[in-house]
């Protein structure tokens, strides 16, 4: 059986002597190239203004003086140049802070002015007949000669993975996110990868967008219990509306009210989670988490109802009132909510007699003429 071959990755751990464990990408001669080239280019221009510089000043000076303070400026440029600067930069020259590099050493330290100075002489080595490509070629740290010898490696600095929290526009992001279990917590991980996606899914195609977030979307759909119609890319942005967004206080107030509404609806079933928001039925019932419309069974189940049910029946509780005739002409108390159905009371007990309207005097004649 043939062994399985090791994943290549240029992410080293380092654990320092406090046992506290980094992570660091190996820069790779792809990524260190850029930043030798401009160190190059400065190196070439402060010689080119020194030269220029003692090109004025001849005349004050003997030209074989001006000629030796040249080459004495060339010497301390090419070989001390990223000595000097890494020693004062914290392993940096201008070419890597510019590109995001930084040397180390291999426990993750910086380097001291020793190894600043060493591994920057020993270029010349590295540069003879390519060994410094051969040896980065031959260890996974890609150390070129002088790193071998002094101990350092160069690593990419990373920047900061989340600059700003992205303006959720759809308005569904906040309703759904109140189906989301509250007591939900999201990884490191799943955070930086929700972060990228949603800071990202306004260059993509909606077709590109399912695509992208059905990888973290699909299994968090199995473990929410969420139709499996659910819109992807709907509820990560949801997800990350909660994460991110939600700890402000209008936020967290239209998350609780998404909240009630989402428990409330969920009596009746998780239709319409697809679209983001309740399903027509739903919202016609609740008004988006407002109170519920009552039907006629549970209006004569309130108290009011019920005051006025056993004083029709001959009994009036302490403290009621019964109201008065509803219907001009009718004698009897009016329904206490529209629609409710009305029985004439009968001549029982306790109960009240219809009251006859008053009768109308005989009309009046007018006055003879004189």
């Amino acid at each position: 059986m043939s062994e399985r071959p090791q994943k290549l990755d240029s992410i080293i751990r380092v654990v320092t002597p406090e046992n506290i464990a980094f992570e660091y990408r190996v820069a790779g001669p792809f990524r260190r190239l850029p930043a030798l080239l401009l160190d190059y280019t400065l190196i070439s221009f402060f010689i080119v203004s020194i030269f220029l510089g003692l090109q004025l000043t001849i005349g004050l000076m003997s030209t074989g003086l001006a000629v030796g303070l040249g080459l004495v400026c060339k010497f301390v440029l090419s070989w001390f140049y990223g000595g000097l600067f890494e020693t004062f930069m914290n392993g940096q020259t201008p070419g890597k802070w510019v590109f995001g590099l930084r040397v180390l050493t291999f426990d993750g330290r910086p380097i001291n002015g020793l190894q600043a100075v060493m591994r920057n002489v020993l270029r010349l080595a590295d540069t003879f007949c390519g060994v410094g490509l051969v040896a980065m070629a031959l260890n996974n740290r890609y150390q070129r000669l002088g790193d071998l010898v002094c101990g350092t490696i160069v690593v990419v600095e990373e920047k900061p993975w989340l600059t700003g929290v992205a303006k959720l526009e759809d308005p569904r992001a906040i309703q759904l996110a109140g189906y989301l279990p509250p007591n939900f917590v999201v990884t490191k991980t799943q955070a930086k990868a929700l972060a990228n996606f949603v800071e990202r899914r306004r260059f993509f195609s909606p077709q590109r967008r399912r695509e992208v977030a059905r990888h973290l979307a699909e299994p968090l759909l199995v473990k929410f219990g969420l139709p499996a119609d659910t819109s992807y890319d709907l509820l990560l942005c949801a997800l990350y509306y909660r994460t991110f967004i939600a700890d402000r206080t209008d936020d967290e107030r239209q998350l609780a009210e998404a909240t009630a509404s989402a428990r409330m609806q969920n009596a009746f079933g998780a239709a319409g989670l697809a679209s983001g928001i309740p399903n027509p039925a739903m919202a016609q019932a609740f008004g988006y988490g407002g109170q519920p419309a009552m039907s006629l069974a549970q209006q004569a189940a309130t108290p009011m109802a019920a005051a006025a049910s056993s004083t029709i029946a001959g009994y009036v509780p302490q403290g009621y009132t019964p109201q008065q005739p509803a219907y001009p002409g009718s004698g009897y108390p009016g329904p206490t909510y529209p629609g409710q159905s009305f029985a004439p009371p009968q001549n029982a007990p306790g109960s009240f007699a219809p009251i006859a309207p008053p009768p109308l005097s005989p009309p009046v004649p007018p006055p003879k003429p004189s």
